[in-house]
This record gives C-alpha cells, sequence and structure tokens, in this order.
C-alpha cells in the first residue's frame, strides 16, 4: 500500500520536505498519479485498476523493494568494511601484543640468566652425577655444630667465604667428573717397607689448603678414642707401642684396604652425624674423597677417566683424622672385648695391637674370633696375612718397635744404620741405598728422625752425622727418582661405570660404616710424614 493512500483525503504534505520524503518513499510517477486521483484529473475505477495505473503502482513496488535491497547492501557493504577494519585493527593489535610478550619473555630469559649466574655465584646447586641429590637438602642442625664446637656452615656461599675462596673455585674443586681434562692430585709410587710399591694420591696445592681447613676447623676438634694414636697430636707410634712393652703375648692385626673402605658415602654420613646439612656434607665429602682413574691419550691431550667408587685417598691431609673419627666405635668395641678377656688396645691408623699377661693368654683364640666379628660389623676387613700373633720368650714389635723392655729399634737395624752413615761419610753417596727408596738423602734423614722421636740421644747424633754428610757431599747427591702414575690405554668409546655400593643407613648416635670394600690397594701404611704439610 502507498504511502498516499494512507493520507486523508483532501490533504497534501505539510512542506516541501514532507513531499520529498513521500516521493523517496514511493516514486515520483505513483505521487502523480495519486495525486491527480486525489484532484480529479484521473478517474477512480471502482473495480480493477486500469493498466497503466497496475504498471505505474508495480513499478513503485519494484523501485520500494530495490531501494531496500540498495539499502541493505549498503548497510552490508559497511559492515564488511567494518569488519575489515575491524580484523585490521584487532591483526595489528595481535602483532603489537607478540611483539610485547616476545619482548617481555626475553626479557624474563635474561632476567632468569642473569639470577642463575647471581645464583651460580652464590650457590652450588650441582656436583656431578650421583652425587647431586641432596643438595637441596639444607637442614642444618646447629646446636650439635655448635656443642662440638664445630663451625656453623648453612650453605655453599658461607662455606667458601669461611675458607676464603669463590664459590665457583669451591665447585670446581668439588665436581665429580667420570671423564676429565684435569686432576686434583698427583700420583706417584713409594717404596714399601715390606716390598713392592704404594700408590700415593697427593692433592694438589688448592685442594690441599681447603682439605687442611677441614682438618683444622672440623676433624680435630672431634674426640677421639683413646685407643687411636695415629696421626695426632702428641701421639705417635712410641706413645702407641709404650702400653704393649713387657707383656707376655702381643698380637698385631691389619685392616685390609684400609683408605679404600672408607667411600664417600661413609665420609658423607660423618659430616651429616656431626650435624652438618646434606648439601654440606655432599660438598665436604667430595672434597675429601677421589676415585680411582686411568689417563688416556686422545688427539695430544690427556683424560682423566674415573674407574670406581669415591674413597679417601692415601696421601690427603684429611684422610686419617676421618678414619680416625669413624673408628671411633671400632675402638669403643675392641676396647671393651680387650677389658672382658684381660687385654690392652691400641690402634695406630690400620694397625691394631692386643696385649696381655697372666691369665688373659688364655683367651686369645677366642680374643680373635671375636675381633673378626666386630671389626666385620664396623664396615672394615682383617688382613688374612698380617694377623701375627707373638709370644713369651719372642721379640715382640709393634708399629715398628721393639717392646719386650722398653720401646726401642731393633738393634740390627740400627748397627747396620751406623755402618751405613759411616760409609756415606768417608765414600760420599754414589751407588748406596737405604730400605726401599731410591733416595739416599731423604731415607737417611727419615730415619735419623725416626730414630730421634723413639730415642732423643741417639736420634740427636744421627742427625748431626746426615747434616754433615749432605753438607759434604751435596754437589754428588742423586738425583731423586720418583716412579710416575702409569697410563693405562683406555677407549674413550666404551665408559668405564663404577660399581654401586648400597647405602648403610645410619643408626642414632653413631658413625656410618661400610659392609662392602674392595682389594684395590695393600693395606700396610706408611707411618712417617706422609700427611704433614
Amino acid at each position: 500500500m502507498s504511502e498516499l493512500s494512507n493520507l486523508p483525503q483532501g490533504t497534501r504534505p505539510a512542506n516541501r520536505q514532507d513531499l520529498y520524503d513521500l516521493i523517496r518513499q514511493t516514486s515520483k510517477d505513483e505521487f502523480i498519479l495519486q495525486d491527480m486521483k486525489r484532484l480529479g484529473f484521473w478517474p477512480k475505477d471502482n473495480g480493477q485498476p486500469s493498466l497503466s495505473e497496475q504498471i505505474i503502482t508495480r513499478e513503485t513496488e519494484l523501485h520500494r523493494e530495490l531501494s531496500a535491497l540498495l539499502t541493505e547492501k549498503r548497510r552490508l557493504e559497511d559492515q564488511q568494511a567494518m569488519l575489515k577494519e575491524l580484523r585490521k585493527q584487532r591483526l595489528a593489535e595481535s602483532r603489537k601484543k607478540r611483539e610485547e610478550t616476545k619482548q617481555k619473555r626475553e626479557q624474563q630469559r635474561k632476567d632468569k640468566a642473569e639470577a642463575w649466574r647471581a645464583k651460580k655465584q652464590q650457590e652450588i646447586i650441582y656436583l656431578g652425577e650421583q652425587v647431586s641429590g641432596g643438595l637441596n637438602e639444607t637442614l642444618t642442625d646447629t646446636e650439635k655444630l655448635t656443642s662440638r664446637k664445630l663451625p656453623v656452615i648453612l650453605d655453599a656461599a658461607s662455606l667458601a667465604s669461611t675458607i676464603h675462596i669463590p664459590v665457583n673455585e669451591l665447585r670446581f674443586l668439588a665436581f665429580s667428573r667420570k671423564v676429565s681434562k684435569t686432576t686434583h692430585y698427583k700420583r706417584y709410587y713409594i717404596p714399601k717397607k715390606t716390598g713392592g710399591q704404594r700408590l700415593i694420591s697427593a692433592p694438589m696445592a688448592r685442594l690441599k689448603k681447603v682439605q687442611h681447613w677441614i682438618l683444622q676447623n672440623i676433624l680435630y676438634p672431634i674426640q677421639i678414642h683413646e685407643a687411636a694414636h695415629g696421626f695426632l697430636p702428641n701421639k705417635s707410634i712410641v706413645s702407641n707401642a709404650k702400653p704393649h712393652v713387657g707383656a707376655e703375648i702381643v698380637i698385631n692385626i691389619d685392616l685390609k684396604d684400609f683408605f679404600p673402605s672408607v667411600t664417600y658415602r661413609r665420609v658423607k654420613g660423618l659430616f651429616q652425624t656431626l650435624g652438618y646439612s646434606e648439601a654440606i656434607a655432599t660438598i665436604l665429602s667430595l672434597l675429601c674423597t677421589e676415585p680411582d682413574t686411568d689417563e688416556a691419550e686422545l688427539d695430544g691431550e690427556t683424560w682423566y677417566i674415573a674407574t670406581g667408587e669415591r674413597y679417601l685417598p692415601q696421601g690427603s691431609p684429611a684422610s686419617p683424622a676421618i678414619t680416625n673419627i669413624l673408628c671411633a666405635r671400632l675402638d669403643s668395641r675392641l676396647t671393651g672385648l680387650a677389658k672382658k678377656f684381660g687385654f690392652t688396645y691400641t690402634r695406630y691408623a690400620d694397625d691394631m695391637t692386643f696385649s696381655t699377661s697372666g691369665e688373659g693368654t688364655k683367651n686369645v683364640n677366642i680374643l680373635k674370633k671375636n675381633i673378626n666379628k666386630v671389626v666385620e660389623d664396623e664396615g672394615f676387613i682383617l688382613h688374612p696375612d698380617k694377623t701375627l700373633v707373638m709370644r713369651k720368650g719372642s721379640r715382640k714389635e709393634v708399629t715398628g718397635l721393639v717392646v719386650n723392655e722398653k720401646p726401642n729399634i731393633e738393634r740390627k737395624t740400627l748397627r747396620n744404620f751406623r755402618a751405613l752413615l759411616f760409609q756415606l761419610q768417608t765414600e760420599g753417596l754414589e751407588g748406596k741405598k737405604w730400605g726401599n727408596s731410591s733416595d739416599i738423602v731423604s731415607a737417611i734423614e727419615g730415619y735419623a728422625n725416626f730414630v730421634y722421636m723413639v730415642d732423643p740421644v741417639k736420634g740427636a747424633k744421627m742427625q748431626l752425622q746426615v747434616k754433615e754428610i749432605i753438607h759434604k757431599w751435596a754437589s754428588t747427591r742423586p738425583k731423586r727418582a720418583r716412579k710416575a702414575y702409569p697410563k693405562k690405554a683406555v677407549s674413550l668409546t666404551e665408559p668405564t661405570v663404577p660399581a654401586k655400593e648400597p647405602v648403610i643407613p645410619l643408626q642414632t648416635g653413631s658413625l656410618p660404616s661400610a659392609n662392602n670394600t674392595q682389594d684395590t690397594t695393600e693395606a700396610k701404611k706408611p707411618w712417617w710424614n706422609l700427611w704433614k704439610k
């Protein structure tokens, strides 16, 4: 229906704008047709409209529909343009956001890297495979440390600061590497008193300094059992021998693989028992232990390949003190066992001595049987070839000293040494030898000092003779021959996997022990000057 047909009869648009609106809503022809009908210029059919009128009306309807379609088209075109613009804006915003996110993540990465670098300067969170698991455990028993008068160390930074080294150096010295281009130990052989050679692993300067600090500040303050005499202030082989002077029966027993049996896990358990956190105990035990290694050459470079479990190296200044602390319970049990059967007990490193007189002489066999059980319970093994029972009427020796009447040096050896000194004074150093050492000067100096420790009167005279000999023949002194640590041909394509040792649970109030040991070195250890500065 046309808008014009809705107008009241005889009315016209009020103004020109209304007229224009009516024409736009219908069409010009329809407006003229309706206006002519209104004015009487066009006949009004009472029935069907005329053909002309139908054409005009149809044309108007089509025009109206077309206008509506055009309006809808414009609306849709405007919507598409709007959507396109909206997408463009969103894409720009998305790109801007991605760029901001990228910059934010890059800054976070830089901040994280900087925080990591700063953390590495203050903390140690990784020290190698199979040893880093406890570095997150920082619970420290400060009361126990204070009661033992030990330094309270809460983290790696405080440990490094206390030792006066950077954290990076502490990490470098403690890091456990299976394969490495560097080593912290100089390895060489020295002659054994009983024949053969003994491997010595002497720490290099930086590690030795740290081990001395551990020895002085952590190990020395720990009270050692009175039966121990090895490598302790005011104690020596003389103090170890005196309790056995004049005894009817003296029993010498050696522990097999003494230092190799004290593994990294036992040392770590020791430091934890003292009150240190697992993190600090891990660092300290890594500083005090070292695995056996093989040397291999590859492309002109030397590689050091670990071949087993870490253990106390023979040559470290901290090793004897650690064994003395770990043997506290062993010494206590053996002392009680000795008293029970009428014996006296002392220990110098891995040499254990029992002596008795009177009724105690009847209990030798039962004592030996019980000793073996106690030693195995404490994680050590008796050397099957180093148990010696010296009975009444025989010469009795304890750590190299004769104890029949007083601690003394065997007479024949003293006579031979005096004879050697006379030969050296008259003939010179060339071609002469004392013991198994290839360095005659070091050998006679060491033995003269040994005599002085046992008998100061005799020793002082011998020390003077040695000085005169060295002064007289210094220009002819032969060069010292030291056997280098052997290099073994090892394939770097086949990694060596160290055997795993079971973790031994700690008992309350006790020190850790190990039940498994490996036969890697001779048991007899030298007693002179290996661990002095």
